[in-house]
This record gives C-alpha cells, structure tokens and sequence, in this order.
C-alpha cells in the first residue's frame, strides 16, 4: 500500500517504487486542505484577535466605563503571551499532532472571546485575553507556517502565502461585519453569535482537514537537534539573527503605523477617507502576498526585502510630508503591497537559509521574538505623539526602523548555518 513520507531535505514524497512523487501543485493533492483550513483559522484569528481589539476596547469602555489604559493594557498582555506560547508551538504540534493543537487553540480562542460579551471586572477582561492568547498562539504565522510546512517543499511559498491571505481577509471581513452586528443586536448577542458561526465553520475544517502527512518522520525538537540547532544555539547564530532582527524591527514599526494609521490621516482625509484607506492598504496587502507566493522561488528574497522596506519607507515619507489627498491614498497603497509580505518572509527566509529539519523551531523562536518586540510598537508610537503633539515624530521613527531593517537584511548568512 502507498504511503508518503518526509525525506531530508523536508520534501514530503512517496515510499513507494510503484507510485509517481507526490505532484504538489495538483489540487486534488491533500495539501490544500490543509491550506484552506489554515486560511480560515487566519480569518477568524485576525478578524477577532489583531482586528477585533479595537472594536472590543470601544465597547468594553462604553459598557463599563474601564479606562482605555485598562483595556488596552490586556491587549498588550495579550500580544507578550502569544509571544511565549509561541515559542514552543513547533514541539506542540510535533508532539500532539496538528490537527489536536488547533482544535485546542481554537475552543481557547472562542471560549475567551465569547466572555468578553459577559464579563464584568477588570481581571475577568485579562483571564479572558490570557486564554485568548493561548488559542490565538495555535492559529499564529508560526503555528499555520509549521503545519504547512509539514505538507509542502516546493510549493511552500505559495502555500504559506495563500494561508497567510487569510489574515488580510479576516482585517476585510470580519472586523466591519461584527461593527455592522454590533450596531444591530448589541455587544453580547453579536459576539456571542459570531463565537457561534466561528464553531460551525472552523471546527470541521480542522477536524477534518488538519493533520499530519500519512508518515511523519522524527518530531520537530528532534530533527532540529539532528540538524545542530536548539533554540539557544538559534539565539547565539549571527545567521539567525540576520533574519530575525531585520523583521522585528520592521513589523514593530508597521503594527504601530497600521494601529495609528487612521489618526494620522484623519487631520487630512477626514474619518471616512481614513478609514478607507485602512481598506486600500489591506487590499495591496492581499495582492502583494499572491504576488511572493507565485514568484518567490525565482526571488533573491533579501534583496526583495529590502526593496520592500524602501517602498514602505517613501510611502511613509509621502505621508508625512503631504495633505493631499490622492497622495495619501496612493502612499497607502505602496505601503499596502510589502505590509502582508513582510508576515510572510521570514518563513520563507528560514526555509532557504537554514536546515529543512530546523524549520519549524526556527520559525517559531523568530516569530516570537517579532510578537515580542512589536507589542510595544503602537505604545511606542502613541507616546511620541503625545510627547510632540503631532505624527510627524512618530513616522520618522518608523522611517529610522525601516532602514535599520534594510540595512540588515541586506547581510548575507555565514557558510556555516550553527554559529
């Protein structure tokens, strides 16, 4: 009988003699329901994680009149904790199986969102973001990048990225949905309702869908200490640190823009045209990401980086040295096409630079070393604002850690992989 398992160098094939290699690209290849599992575990992660917190600190603070500080420190709990679960979610997923991680993850993440619609004290708000960040964790760019990875090789760019679109979808979908159910049926019914419809789709995706390749080799912990690396190694590797740097501070400079991002434009645009352009970047974020996943293999993706980093850097120089309006809009865009890419990259990096068996381990430490750091991020750019009395500090700091992250990237990795 056939069966398939992972060689190597990470490629899934068959063990057969009798049976051609396993054609990653054919639809009918059980890969892609993988994919489209963790397409729709982005999509409610980001919709009513990343997304969902500020429709979450209004009503919250219109409810029970909470100070915002109060609210938005459990965000920031949130966002460190993820970070540590993080860390560990390769093991996790090695030892349980993907399918029993998500499945976890996800009745964590919905358990702790639907309290929200009944909680009615402080330390309730931050036991519930505390569960939430532990299911949130399970359905993470580490979490779906592991569990795609198990699947594909040569296809994994185009797959992690398709995944990863359901991250921008959820930012599409959800977060203006639940605003528009909010309005209509009240805070508790709306959540509450939406925690139902989330069930309904996403557990038998994962129950079904989700699992490992039919035969799975050593687990990731181990195959990462076949090929040299543990996690302290990884956090002693220049080579490790030349990706994983370069994104941290890149993304802790796009999650502030993108929470500020409609306070910035607002004084120019006015509210409507700001939130528009929350739209118009989200859009090019979903494009661009499309783009990488048909077009990384043939990519230098350091240099890609840092033209990306470039692109984001104008844009955010336009911004801040313009009102007009169609300016605005355009800078917006520009920013938009690298802001999914750069969730996307550091997998991608990882895969070409470093041992197939140290991928998931890797994955995971570098993404939380960027969940990590970019938590402070919109604080960061809040307090500048404050401190100046306008934007225009706040995206010079953006600017400063934009080209610190292409400078960077632009570092080429040593021949030997385990500093």
């Amino acid at each position: 009988m056939d069966s398939a398992s992972i060689n190597d160098d990470g490629r899934v094939t068959a063990t057969s003699s009798s049976s051609p290699p396993i054609d990653e690209s054919s639809l009918r290849y059980p890969g892609w329901r993988v994919v489209l599992a963790c397409f729709l575990a982005a999509v409610f992660c980001w919709g009513f994680g990343l997304y969902g917190h500020g429709v979450y600190l209004t009503e919250l603070h219109r409810l029970h009149g909470w100070p915002t500080s109060l609210i938005s420190g459990a965000v920031t709990v949130f966002y460190l904790l993820t970070a540590a679960f993080v860390v560990f979610i390769s093991d996790a997923i090695a030892r349980l199986g993907p399918k029993l991680v998500m499945l976890g993850g996800m009745l964590c993440f919905g358990s702790a969102v639907a309290l929200l619609a009944v909680i009615n004290a402080p330390w309730q708000l931050y036991l519930a973001y505390m569960l939430m960040a532990a299911g949130a964790a399970t359905m993470h760019v580490g979490a779906i990048s592991n569990v795609v990875g198990l699947w594909f090789n040569r296809k994994r760019p185009l797959a992690i990225s398709l995944a990863l679109n359901g991250a921008s979808s959820g930012g599409i979908l959800v977060a203006p949905a639940l605003v528009l159910a909010i309005s209509y049926f009240g805070f508790s019914a709306a959540i509450l309702g939406a925690m139902l419809l989330v069930a309904a789709i996403l557990l038998p995706a994962i129950a079904l869908w989700v699992d490992r390749p039919p035969t799975r080799g050593a687990d990731a912990a181990a195959a990462a200490a076949a090929a040299g690396w543990t996690r302290r190694s990884a956090l002693r590797s220049r080579n490790f640190w030349i990706v994983a740097a370069p994104f941290a501070m890149a993304l802790t400079a796009q999650v502030g823009f993108l929470v500020h991002q409609i306070a910035i434009l607002e004084p120019s645009v006015g509210r409507a045209q700001a939130g528009l352009s929350v739209g118009v970047l989200t859009v090019t974020a979903l494009i661009g990401r499309i783009a990488l996943g048909a077009w990384a293999g043939r990519l230098d993706l350091r240099r890609f980086t840092a033209w990306s980093l470039a692109s984001q850097t104008a844009a955010l120089l336009a911004m801040a040295s313009t009102s007009n309006s169609a300016a605005l809009m355009i800078a917006c865009a520009v920013y938009g096409f690298s802001a999914g890419n750069l969730v996307t990259l550091p997998s991608l990096v990882i895969q070409r630079e470093f041992e197939a068996k140290a991928f998931g381990m890797l994955v995971g430490l570098s993404w939380a070393i960027t969940q990590f750091t970019y938590a402070f991020g919109p604080g960061i750019l809040g307090a500048l604002r404050d401190l100046t009395g306008g934007y225009g500090a706040p995206l010079l700091f953006c600017v400063v850690l934009k080209i610190a992250a292409m400078a960077a990237i632009l570092l080429r990795p040593r021949s030997d992989r385990a500093d």
